[in-house]
């Protein structure tokens, strides 16, 4: 009887225990031991923000959705807007747009639309380990969107960058459903450098903006240095390892979902995670838009943490009324520009600026270097030593004239077998 209550004891002891670490748990957990961001690479975030709300406009000249001081995105720049009816349902509607003053040429895509039947279609368009690509794993609906964005968009990019001049800088954006696919065109764009004038890799950059899951451990890390995932306190999207597909396909039991997800990863080892190359993770390098304390009502001024995390990347689901609200566009792009005000504030003379600048573009450099060693050590599947192979090298066969098959450029990542089937280039094996 007396060893019956004390397993019984020890039992309770750890569901309460294991609620109470669940329950007390805040986003601001996630990046606590992460170094801040500076104000030179946080700068173009809040105008990113900006202009993937513009998608969001009919139009811009009377805006409905604009910010307090109004959008910075100028109507006279936009090159392009295309609607859900232009996109035949293969993808959520975009802009693009050429931002002269900082020499961006920008293809903006908004989020998930909840009533768009094109937009589930996309989304539903997968299943846990289904599309292989660049040795490692994506999100199914996301690449065909990627291509299929590609192949109707690909010459107006080009064509811009030999009008307004190779000095400009490709920028892919895009918020929750459309941060997977301007992360996806991102990797597509920086193998094949020499459709766009074999501009520098370090010209195409992407911002996914409330990152949905879209790539495995190994791609996300492999091209930190181009990707860059903004994400706001307790944000759900980044941290739910469930399929895209069941989120939003239970999005009116969402609470019941986090609950359950919450708790079937608690007893997952995390080895076990980092070691299954199918696990879809958030793209790149991580920035973390900090508001909230633990204990403390109301929002505190809002600092940012940034890293490449291999482990520990925003793997705890958050038990949180803000989970949700974190996630929309509006609140992201306020708290955004509120950090890089303070960031700004907080700087030092114009030398040390200067100085400041120079080391960090080495630090960045670094931190992917070492994030780059780490997946190998830690044996995340097909993981890139920095030391064998460059990551994301492109193909320098010289630019090209008349129409890209994006298709046939996109297969390249992969090898056929004997049967006819694309295979990729390395074998997968699922531990």
């Amino acid at each position: 009887m007396s060893v019956a209550c004390g397993l019984e004891c020890v039992v309770c002891f750890g569901c309460t225990r294991w609620a109470w670490k669940r329950c007390t748990y805040i986003g601001a957990y996630d990046s606590e031991n992460w170094p801040p961001a500076t104000s030179d690479e946080f700068e173009p975030i809040p105008r990113v923000c900006g202009t993937i709300l513009a998608v969001y406009e009919t139009d811009l000249n009377n805006p409905k959705f604009a910010p307090p001081d109004a959008y910075k995105a100028k109507p006279q720049w936009v090159v392009k807007r295309v609607s859900y009816e232009e996109t035949e349902k293969k993808s959520p509607p975009y802009l693009i747009y050429a931002d002269r003053e900082h020499k961006e040429i920008v293809l903006a895509i908004r989020g998930l639309n909840l009533v768009r039947d094109s937009d589930y279609k996309v989304l539903l368009d997968n299943r846990l380990g289904m599309q292989m690509f660049d040795g490692g794993f994506v999100h199914h609906g996301l690449l065909k969107a990627a291509t299929w964005m590609l192949k109707r968009e690909g010459e107006t990019l080009r064509n811009l960058l030999d009008q307004l001049g190779h000095d400009y800088s490709l920028v892919f954006a895009g918020h929750s459903l459309g941060s997977g696919i301007a992360a996806l065109m991102t990797i597509i764009v920086v193998n094949h450098l020499d459709e766009f004038g074999n501009i520098p890799r370090s010209q195409v950059r992407c911002y996914a903006v409330a990152p949905a899951r879209c790539m495995s451990l190994n791609l996300a890390v492999k091209y930190a240095d181009v990707i860059n995932s903004v994400i706001l306190q307790d944000d759900f999207l980044p941290r739910t390892p469930t399929p895209l597909e069941h989120i939003f396909g239970s999005i009116f039991c969402l609470p019941c979902l986090l609950f359950f997800t919450c708790l079937r990863d608690t007893f997952k080892q995390d080895k076990r995670k980092l070691r299954d190359p199918r696990r879809l993770y958030a793209p790149g390098r991580m920035y973390h838009i900090v508001e909230r304390k633990f204990c403390r009502c109301g929002r505190f001024p809002p600092e940012v943490k940034t890293a490449i995390p291999v482990e520990g990347r925003f793997e705890h689901i958050v038990l949180s009324c803000n989970a949700t609200s974190d996630h929309a566009i509006l609140w992201i792009e306020r708290e955004a520009k509120k950090a890089l005000e303070l960031m700004k504030q907080a700087g030092r003379s114009d030398t040390q600026q200067l100085e400041k600048r120079m080391s960090r573009k080495e630090s960045l450099q670094q931190e992917h270097r070492i994030a780059l060693e780490k997946a190998v050590t830690l044996q995340v599947p097909h993981a890139v030593d920095p030391d064998e192979e460059e990551p994301g090298v492109a193909s320098t066969s010289g630019a090209k004239s008349g129409q890209t098959n994006w298709d046939d450029l996109v297969e390249k990542l992969f090898v056929k077998n004997s049967s006819g089937r694309l295979k990729l280039k390395k074998d997968i094996v699922v531990e």
